[in-house]
């Protein structure tokens, strides 16, 4: 712009802006900057002055108007041979004194906290949940129960029945927390804000079991993300069918479901360990085995781990439902596990590098080790058969 200003005497301003390929109309407004700051409201001389506006503000005020709508008082006192202001003086004379507003009354929502909640092992919080499962046709559904733990993601209680009740769900929770061995406040059950969830019936016996309950904010989904993800497991699984001929049918399918997800699915967030696992305080033996299983491929192979000797992935020390910022300093440094360690011919199994599966698994529970992981189905089922 100074090579335009200097040069505008003797080549003039268009050769020297299309030489420098600067629009004139740039030049020109860079010669005449405008002011700063918000323009000054533009003065109408309609306006009202001062002194008439404060009388209208006054007039609206009156005690035989304070009640009534502008366009009424308009009204009223056109009928009366009076004349003050228009309807929409009256309106900018009554927002510049912050007198516009609703006047219906509004429904006020209550601010709901969101639940904050920890689990450092298992038992010590669960969530549950409702879904629904398409019947044979149209319009008809199956109601499908599932109460998980927390920590271990691991299925402690499961039903699946023809509607949603808070009968059936008082029943399945309380023969859950006697088959899980629950003591008095030890458990905290979070859940949604569903019929069943919120029944008085359901809460006393929470009460009575001891156990605290908790529920998520209305309309919130991320408050009760847990058995959202466990039932997305569900109905994203291969096997999952469009729709359930009839109840036994439905029953069938969970059945192998949960066998499965129990025992022999590699939970992502578990370090890719199974919730059985987890659940039944096995993870140190399983890390442990998988451990030595890299070591041994570290020193067969050391060029193909540029990193040193792989660690397999860990199993999380704190679970959380809306982690607050300031948690980190407050997350407990080492996992417990409850239960102890099963001996005999299962350790021999894990000595020699042999793989354990469910029957495996179920065998050693008749033994007294650790319940069978079939027995969660098997016990829901004794509850839904009974209604």
């Amino acid at each position: 712009m100074a090579i335009v200003r200097e040069q505008q005497a003797t080549l003039g301003v268009a050769p020297v802006c299309r030489a420098l390929a600067v629009p004139r109309a740039t030049y020109y407004r860079w010669q005449r900057p405008q002011a700063s700051g918000p323009a000054p409201p533009r003065r109408v001389p309609r306006a009202l002055p001062p002194a008439e506006r404060q009388q209208v503000l006054a007039l609206l005020n009156d005690e035989r108007f304070a009640d009534l709508a502008p366009a009424e008082v308009y009204a009223t006192l056109l009928d009366e041979g009076k004349y003050v202001c228009s309807i929409r003086t009256m309106y900018r004379v009554l927002k510049e004194n912050a007198q516009v507003h609703e006047r219906r009354r509004q429904l006020r929502h209550p601010q709901y906290a969101a639940p904050e909640l920890l689990a450092t092992g298992p038992n010590q919080l669960w969530s549950w949940d409702i879904t629904k499962l398409k019947g044979p046709v149209k319009w008809t559904y199956f109601y499908l129960y599932v109460l998980l733990d927390v920590f271990s993601r691991y299925v402690v209680g499961w039903m699946v029945a023809l509607q949603e009740s808070a009968t059936l769900a008082q029943r399945l929770i309380e023969e859950t927390c006697e088959r899980q061995g629950i003591a008095q406040n030890t458990l905290t059950i979070h859940a949604d804000r569903g019929p069943a969830m919120l029944a008085k019936s359901v809460a006393l016996l929470l009460a009575d079991l001891g156990v605290t309950k908790s529920h998520g904010r209305p309309h919130v989904s991320n408050d009760n993300p847990y058995s959202e993800s466990q039932f997305k497991t569900l109905k994203y699984s291969p096997e999952f069918p469009d729709r359930f001929g009839s109840l036994p049918d439905a029953r069938s399918f969970l059945l192998d479901f949960f066998q499965w997800y129990n025992g022999m699915h590699h939970h992502s967030g578990l370090g890719l360990l199974t919730p059985w696992d987890v659940h039944h305080g096995l993870a140190e033996t399983r890390l442990a085995e998988r451990e030595a299983a890299l070591r041994k491929a570290f020193e067969a192979t050391p060029e193909r781990f540029v990193r040193g000797v792989p660690t397999p992935p860990a199993l999380p020390q704190a679970v959380w439902i809306n982690k607050p910022r300031s948690a980190d300093a407050a997350a407990p440094s080492t996992v417990t596990f409850p239960g102890q360690l099963p001996s005999g011919e299962a350790v021999a199994r894990r000595a020699r590098g042999a793989p354990e599966g469910v029957a495996q698994r179920a065998r050693r529970a008749g033994s007294g080790d650790v319940e069978p992981p079939v027995a969660v189905g098997e016990q829901a089922k004794e509850v839904y058969t009974k209604f």
